[in-house]
């Protein structure tokens, strides 16, 4: 079992950064694939990026490529979203997931979810 605890949301202006945190308990985070996803009001949860168990590898939606960044710290139990250059249409609540599915875009490959966090982008 891992609990997966979303952090760092909130109100930016466009053009603005946020750096999202997810902190999980459990020892066997480093075994786990992580993956972010939004969701805003009226619309179907959607995949933001993924990072592999090592973070070796990521990818990320079209949407995103070039201004998200994921990035993880086994050590500290932590994935990591840094987003640059956000747009009014970034607005959602970000969740942060864990799975054991090499960079799954699908939520349906991951087993474990935190609550998640509200990121409210302003024009």
């Amino acid at each position: 079992q891992v609990q997966l605890v979303e952090s760092g949301g909130g109100l930016v202006q466009a053009g603005g950064s946020l750096r999202l945190s997810c902190a999980a308990s459990g020892r066997t985070f480093s075994i786990y694939n992580m993956g972010w996803f939004r969701q805003a009001p009226g619309k179907e949860r959607e995949f933001v990026g993924a990072i592999t168990w090592r973070g070796g590898s990521t990818s990320y939606a079209e949407s995103v490529k070039g201004r998200f960044t994921i990035s993880r710290d086994n050590a500290k139990n932590t994935v990591y979203l840094q987003m640059n250059i956000l747009k009014p249409e970034d607005t959602a609540v970000y969740y942060c997931a864990a799975g054991l599915t090499w960079l799954g875009e699908s939520r349906y490959s991951y087993d474990f979810w935190g609550q998640g966090t509200q990121v409210t982008v302003s024009s």
